[in-house]
Order: C-alpha cells, then sequence, then structure tokens
C-alpha cells in the first residue's frame, strides 16, 4: 500500500471501497494534489522572477496589497489628475498593479512608446485579458483579432477607407448634422439653450453610422430606437464591468444580471447586423456584381457592408458572414462614442476660448461665402486649417481613447536599455503622454498653435498619437477626421457656443467623457450677429 494511505483513505472517506478501487482512487488524488502543487510553484517561480525583471521600473505607493493600484484608478477626475501627478514624477514609464498579481507598465512618453508601437502587431498584439470583455459583442473583427487574421482582415478592409469611399460620405455628414441642429434651434426657440451636448453628438454620430455602415435611416435622432439604444446599453454595460475587479472572470461575470442582460444585447445586435447582410446577399445574388456596382454608380452610396462583402484576398477568398458581422459590428462600436467624444470636447474648448472660436467661425463664413447652400464639400475639408489646428489640440488635452493595452510576445528593449520581459502587459498611456510636460511645454493650457503648420514644432511623431500609432493605428482615422470638420464646421458657422455650469468632472469609460454630462449654453449665431451689429450702430454717449 502507498505510504500514508491510510491516513488519506481515512481522510477522503474511501474505507469502504474494494482494494483495486481503493488503491486507484488514491494515485488519483496523489497525482492531482501533485499536479495542483506543481501549478502553484510555477506560478510562484514565474511570479518571482517577474517580480525581479520589473525592479528596475519604479511604481507609486500601494495602498492595499490586495488591489494594488486599482484602488487608485477609478478613472474619475480624482484619477486623471492622479496620472498627470505620476508622469510629471516618473516622466516615462512606470509600474503599476491590477491586484497582487497582475503587474502593468505604464508608457507615458513617445521615446518610450515606440518601441512597443513600432513592433509588429504579432509582437505586440492587444491584451485578450481586458479586450476580452468585448469579444462576445465584436467577435474577431480588427479590434480584437489578432496574428494572420489581423493581417488578411486589414489589408481587406484599407481599401474601405479609402478617400474615393469616404468622398461621399461627407454628404451624410452634413444630412445627420443638420437634423441635429434643427433639434437646437427648437430647443433655443424653446429658451432651453443649455444642452448635453455629448447626448445630442452621440446620437448624430450613430445616425451617421447606421446610414455609413448599413444604408439604415432609423431616424434616431427625432426617435428612440431599439437598435440604437441597444448600442448605448452594450458601452454602459462593458464599462461597468471594466470597473469591477470580481466580474473580470467570465464564469463570475454571467451568472450576474449584468452578465445576462450583457448577452441578450449582444443577441439583438447581431441579429440587426445578419439581417442586413442576409438581404444585402440576396441583392447581390439577384442582380450580379456588375449590375450591383452599376446601380451603386447612379448616386447611390457604397457603404461599408457593401464593401465587406465584395472584398476578396489575392486568393479570391471572401470574407465569411461571421468576419462581416464582427467588422460592422467593431465599426459601429469605435465609430460612435471616439467621434462623439471628440467633437464634444472640441466645442467644450472653444465654449473657454472664445477668441479661438471666433476666428474658426470667421474661417467657416469665408469658406462659405456667395453658396446658396450650408453644406460642407469634400474638397472643403483641407481648406479649414486654424479648425484643424483647433480640433488637433483638442484631441490632444482630451485624446477621446486615453489608454491602450499590448500584451509582449518578446522581450521589448526601452530607449534607456530596460527590457520589458516577455509576457508582461503594457498601458500605452496615450494621456499621460499628451499631459507630458518633458513631452508638450505648458500640457494643460490649450493652444491651437501647438499644430500651426506655418511654424512647426520639432517633435516625435508619437508625441501627438490619438488614432494610436504604428501597425495597428485607428483604420478609420481619416473617416473620424472628415465627420469632426464636417459636423464642427456647420456647428459653430450656425451657433455660438458657452460655458455652462461648473467645469466638468472627466471620467474614463470607453472613452473620456464627464461624470454629468457635457453642458454648453448655445445660440443662434443669427441671433448673436444681430445683437453684436445693433451694439455697433447704437449711438455713442
Amino acid at each position: 500500500m502507498v505510504p500514508g494511505s491510510e491516513w488519506l483513505s481515512h481522510q477522503l472517506g474511501l474505507g469502504g471501497l474494494k482494494s483495486g478501487v481503493h488503491s486507484v482512487m488514491i494515485l488519483f488524488f496523489l497525482a492531482l494534489s501533485t499536479w495542483i502543487l506543481a501549478q502553484v510553484l510555477f506560478f510562484l517561480n514565474r511570479y518571482y522572477t517577474n517580480i525581479q525583471q520589473l525592479r528596475c521600473f519604479p511604481q507609486p505607493l500601494i495602498w492595499n496589497w490586495f488591489s494594488g493600484h486599482l484602488g487608485l484608478m477609478d478613472f474619475t477626475e480624482k484619477s486623471l489628475i492622479r496620472i498627470i501627478d505620476y508622469v510629471s514624477t516618473f516622466r516615462e514609464v512606470f509600474l503599476m498593479w491590477m491586484g497582487p498579481f497582475r503587474p502593468v507598465i505604464v508608457l507615458c512618453h513617445s521615446d518610450y512608446i515606440r518601441p512597443l508601437t513600432s513592433a509588429s502587431a504579432h509582437i505586440a498584439p492587444k491584451d485578450n485579458f481586458i479586450y476580452g470583455f468585448l469579444k462576445p459583442w465584436l467577435g474577431d473583427g480588427l479590434l480584437l483579432s489578432g496574428g494572420d487574421k489581423w493581417s488578411r482582415h486589414r489589408r481587406l478592409l484599407t481599401p474601405a477607407f479609402h478617400f474615393d469611399i469616404l468622398k461621399p460620405y461627407v454628404k451624410i455628414f452634413n444630412q445627420c448634422a443638420d437634423i441635429m441642429h434643427e433639434k437646437w434651434k427648437r430647443l433655443c426657440a424653446e429658451e432651453s439653450t443649455q444642452l448635453d451636448v455629448f447626448d445630442h453628438v452621440s446620437l448624430m454620430t450613430l445616425d451617421t453610422l447606421q446610414k455609413c455602415i448599413f444604408s439604415h435611416n432609423s431616424n434616431c435622432q427625432e426617435k428612440p430606437s431599439k437598435y440604437i439604444s441597444t448600442i448605448l446599453e452594450l458601452s454602459v454595460l462593458s464599462t461597468k464591468r471594466s470597473n469591477q475587479f470580481f466580474l473580470y472572470w467570465d464564469s463570475v461575470y454571467y451568472l450576474t444580471s449584468q452578465g445576462r442582460s450583457f448577452t441578450q444585447a449582444c443577441h439583438l445586435v447581431h441579429d440587426f447586423t445578419d439581417a442586413v447582410i442576409k438581404a444585402r446577399q440576396k441583392v447581390l445574388a439577384e442582380q450580379g456584381v456588375e449590375a450591383f456596382l452599376k446601380d451603386k454608380g447612379k448616386g447611390k452610396t457604397m457603404d461599408f457592408i457593401d464593401i465587406l462583402l465584395l472584398s476578396k484576398d489575392e486568393d479570391g477568398k471572401p470574407l465569411s458572414d461571421k468576419d462581416i458581422r464582427a467588422e460592422a459590428d467593431t465599426f459601429m462600436f469605435e465609430g460612435h462614442d471616439t467621434t462623439a467624444s471628440g467633437i464634444s470636447w472640441v466645442l467644450y474648448n472653444l465654449a473657454q476660448h472664445q477668441e479661438y472660436q471666433d476666428r474658426c467661425r470667421q474661417e467657416i463664413q469665408e469658406l462659405m461665402k456667395g453658396r446658396e447652400t450650408e453644406e460642407i464639400e469634400w474638397n472643403d475639408l483641407s481648406q479649414m486649417p486654424f479648425l484643424t489646428m483647433c480640433i488637433k489640440e483638442s484631441l490632444r488635452l482630451h485624446p477621446p481613447v486615453p489608454i491602450i493595452f499590448r500584451q509582449c510576445t518578446k522581450d521589448i528593449q526601452l530607449p534607456d536599455s530596460r527590457v520589458i520581459p516577455k509576457g508582461s502587459v503594457c498601458l500605452i498611456s496615450i494621456f499621460g503622454t499628451h499631459h507630458n510636460p518633458t513631452v508638450w511645454p505648458n500640457p494643460e493650457v490649450y493652444d491651437p498653435y501647438r499644430f500651426d503648420t506655418n511654424n512647426p514644432q520639432k517633435m516625435s511623431p508619437l508625441a501627438f498619437m490619438p488614432f494610436s500609432a504604428g501597425p495597428r493605428n485607428c483604420i478609420g482615422q481619416n473617416f473620424a477626421m472628415s465627420e469632426m470638420k464636417v459636423v464642427l464646421a456647420l456647428t459653430l458657422l450656425r451657433f455660438r457656443v458657452f460655458p455652462h455650469g461648473n467645469p466638468p468632472r472627466r471620467k474614463l469609460e470607453l472613452v473620456l467623457r464627464t461624470e454629468s454630462g457635457l453642458w454648453l449654453k448655445v445660440e443662434p449665431v443669427q441671433h448673436s450677429s444681430s445683437s453684436e451689429a445693433d451694439l455697433q450702430e447704437a449711438p455713442q454717449n
């Protein structure tokens, strides 16, 4: 008999079993115990080795051993101010802990970010532990996929964001901005001039994307839309989960009411996308590719679903229905909140700086002089240099996506010869880099002249990276910038924006938002202009 087996069989209650079965059970439990012990020892050894390798990185004081720095990182205004303090103290890179066993290397200087962003997508892929929360919703789209699949999808989708494809979308940007502005005019007529611009702009960007992706007009800016409300619900649920450490594990999360709501919402969104794909496939099969394209050439806009359905790799292999759905859902997710955040913060910053707002408006008025309609055209987008400067400075000060996670599959050497060890999770702090005083002088000041093309500043291209950088940069950045320019140009042409209430308290969710809305006072330009004219014509005493 195995030594100690009598004691073990007594503890396990196996004394009544036959000898053969008894021995097998004893050996099974011994083997299981040995395997568990080996796993624990392996984990502890790797943990100890990891700590030794990470000793070269400074870290803020840990207040709680169990939560690490999570208690300090609640992604509120207070937390963002703390990040700015850490960046001022540590300058380039520092270490933080998400719980007792998960170190994260934070990079907040352009020179130290470069080794990660210049590495291939295989060496520095996105970290699945964090982004994996979105997988049931977004599938293996460009945001979440890796390896060969990501490379293939990136190659196939790049033509979808070519300027020739984007040009017709400008008309959609105009139409959706017009709808939002009509709402604002009605509210102003009712003397409701204080608006949460984030809410209004979010609905406008969702309206835009439904038309650009699906050619679907839901009238979501005018009336409730189940699909749109579900997209917003998924964003809220994803944010809640990321802020609750005990819900990080799927086995726990999907037992909760939040997890069940998330699953139901995913099904609804997927059903909508699948229905559009199937309907478009039917039209394509009935017409044939040549007739389909000819029909699109008669004034119909080629939407994102069309492009995905027609995309084929060098072997003639198309995307699967599941892949098409993943890319459409990913574009919907990435395109609405980020652009809404960008537009809203530009309006906020221009409300704070009336002199810059006036110059933007003058630039747009001169561009539109003599036109019969207030419509921004494709060629206008390059003719608004000062507005572009203001947009870029706002994206620096308030980047819509403040952080990006990467998982290192190989050792990566930093400029000072320190090494990020293989297997490490890195947090590229776009917010920290944009607020780093060693990268940007007076980083908390809103100064559009930092981006004056007539007086360019010498700095790293990675000093400004609102759309990330490197192989995995945002494929839709030209789409986003085009939409922002159109919407902001029309908004400033028609309205003045002013600060309202206390300064907003920033909050990091899936994008940079505020704790209680981004409230501004809006006033039609015609009213303001006539008032100014009356003042100028008034007799001087």
